[in-house]
């Protein structure tokens, strides 16, 4: 059974989707995030045959809709992050799961794609149980999921730049280098600007996450300013 992963920070104002930030406060946007969060959480527990792992930077506790997220997470795995930079932090989650479930492949998102579905990730890790790995592009260049069938693999990330419009491509060239073929997933738009959760919100009208996105009035002036 295929282990779906969710590599996730604690909504914390000021600690998160801080690029929103104007026109959203640093309290919206915790709160966007959150939203966000949940509504990928329901998706994966919603997910059939799928084992749900959550790794999480942060404590629950010391950010906004922090019981609801607990519930959320009830029944769920959590792992604290470990490691200093996000391909540093990847890596060790994609250990941390293989020690804890050996033999199982791993499918991993992270909370800035509130529009997957349970048949998005029900077919991606379907897929996974017969390819070395899959990896989903997004439009920034970045990547939403990654996929590994021996999920010790993912000590490949350590070396890859994060956050940058290669990142996809040196993901699959750090992956190939290891005789890895990747197969692709769906590209879908992540939510790091204002923009990018103005056109996700408008994906998933009546969701938390396009609740939140509305509740911010913003500027004209700033939109798309970033912090």
């Amino acid at each position: 059974m295929t282990v779906l992963l969710v590599v996730a920070k604690a909504p914390v104002p000021g600690a998160v989707k801080t690029r929103l930030c104007p026109p959203a406060t640093p309290d919206q946007a915790a709160r966007v995030a959150a939203a966000a969060l949940r509504d990928t959480l329901a998706a994966v527990a919603a997910t059939p045959g799928v084992t749900p792992v959550l790794a999480l930077h942060g404590r629950l506790a010391d950010g906004v809709a922090a019981d609801a997220l607990r519930t959320a997470v009830t029944g769920w795995t959590v792992l604290p992050q470990r490691g200093a930079g996000l391909g540093d932090r990847l890596a060790a989650a994609y250990a941390d799961v293989a020690a804890a479930y050996p033999g199982r492949p791993v499918l991993q998102i992270g909370m800035d794609t509130p529009q997957v579905s349970p048949v998005l990730l029900g077919a991606a890790a379907r897929r996974l149980a017969g390819a070395d790995a899959l990896l989903g592009p997004a439009v920034d260049g970045g990547w939403w999921s990654l996929g590994l069938r021996e999920p010790r693999h993912a000590t490949a990330l350590r070396d890859v730049p994060m956050s940058t419009p290669l990142t996809g491509r040196r993901t699959v060239e750090a992956l190939a280098a290891r005789r890895l073929r990747v197969q692709p997933l769906p590209v879908l738009r992540d939510v790091d600007e204002w923009t990018d959760a103005l056109a996700v919100a408008a994906m998933l009208p009546g969701s938390r996450f396009a609740r939140q996105v509305h509740a911010v009035r913003p500027d004209p002036e700033t939109v798309g300013t970033r912090r």
